[in-house]
């Protein structure tokens, strides 16, 4: 599988100077190239190639292969945003988001990231150093840092290409892995049920939860201060805005690593899968008050489960979605479904059995069970016919 690393490079100020004036070349040989492949309609890597190859290394001074790597570039955005289109990102035919982008070229922003491969960058993983062409010749022994655990993961399974990315005044190198992964517990000996949810994050059939109250409070406190910098108006707040949105994505993205690997971490440990709600199209069928429709929009469901998902791969785990529908009001020891076994949102008390404890909890139970169900109708005997 496929797994991204990220590390920090630690140049020299010559050799950022020199990376900085790299980046804005490049891009803007993209743009030419761009508008040569808008203007022909040429869809293919090498037919663009000779269409501007010599351009690019006369016009804008790259070597053969930046030059290459700059078409490359090209023709993967376009190959994106017909991607794009056909899933209907974009919107329907005739929209005008979607007018707007097939009327013109790609533009490639100044800074936008530039792929490198093995013939322009090389890596020292024991020295931790970086040999990396630019605009005014190779530039060697550039220092990077990282976590020791990628580290080791891009010295021992890097392949392909490298994108080399300038962001809030740092440099980074982004490398793609090929991670074998673990052979895949196809006979779990039972399942984690896992409920997600605002107040808390995650709850799982064994009783763990994950609160989210302190997430929440540091999201309404960001929210607060790009409120602040909102009104303002100016082009210094829209700037510390942005970085402000950043730096909340960022927090978010850990604080849902750091559950989704304990999560994975206790499955591979005890044999068993993982069952998570089925939440596609959750915003349709929720009808949230004003004050909770940001919230919902926002709040990062979606991320858990991708983090969930890989580092299950990785780990062998595996993972099944069931329905969602009515878990945190079923008991899961009569099956009696009422919205009033739920009198409070933490709280669950069946009306029929008696059966009482936290609602989420008893959510992640219903969840187990109905992955319990799920996987034996799956794996099940195929029945014969007569």
């Amino acid at each position: 599988m496929k797994i991204v690393v990220q590390v920090k490079l630690l140049p020299s100020p010559k050799a950022a100077t020199v990376l900085a004036a790299t980046l804005p070349v490049c891009n803007r040989a993209a743009d030419a190239a761009s508008v040569v492949a808008y203007e022909t309609g040429t869809t293919s890597r090498n037919e663009l190639q000779k269409l501007v190859y010599a351009r690019l290394k006369a016009e804008f001074g790259l070597a053969a292969q930046p030059a290459v790597r700059t078409v490359k570039k090209v023709v993967d955005a376009y190959t994106a945003l017909r991607a794009n289109i056909r899933a209907g990102n974009l919107g329907p035919e005739g929209s005008k988001r979607r007018r707007r982008a097939e009327s013109k070229p790609i533009v490639f922003r100044a800074d936008a990231a530039q792929p490198y491969d093995d013939r322009i960058l090389s890596w020292q993983h024991d020295a931790q150093t970086v040999s990396i062409w630019t605009v005014a010749g190779r530039i060697k022994g550039i220092r990077y840092t990282g976590h020791s655990g990628q580290l080791a993961m891009l010295a021992k399974y890097r392949r392909g290409e490298s994108d080399l990315v300038h962001r809030d005044g740092m440099w980074f190198l982004i490398a793609t892995c090929e991670v074998p992964e673990a052979p895949l517990n196809t006979d779990p000996v039972d399942w984690i049920g896992v409920d997600r949810g605002i107040a808390n994050l995650a709850t799982t059939s064994d009783g763990d939860n994950y609160q989210g109250r302190r997430l929440g409070r540091y999201r309404r406190w960001h929210a607060r201060k790009r409120a602040e910098l909102q009104a303002k108006q100016t082009r210094s707040a829209t700037r510390r805005a942005k970085r402000r949105v950043k730096r909340e994505a960022r927090h978010a993205a850990h604080v849902n690593h750091e559950i989704s690997k304990e999560i994975v971490a206790v499955a591979q440990r005890t044999g068993r899968g993982i069952a998570l709600e089925e939440l596609s199209g959750i915003r349709g069928r929720v009808r949230p008050s004003c004050d909770q429709r940001a919230t919902l929009s926002s709040w990062p469901f979606h991320q858990l489960e991708e983090h969930l998902r890989y580092k299950a791969r990785r780990a062998g785990v595996p993972v099944i979605a069931v329905d969602a529908h009515y878990t945190s009001q079923m008991c899961p020891r009569c099956g009696h479904t009422a919205r009033h076994d739920r009198p409070a949102r933490d709280t669950f008390s069946c009306r029929r059995c008696g059966l009482a404890g936290p609602a989420d909890h008893v959510a992640g139970v219903n969840v187990r069970n109905r992955a319990r169900s799920a996987w034996v109708l799956v794996n099940g005997p195929v029945p014969q016919r007569v």
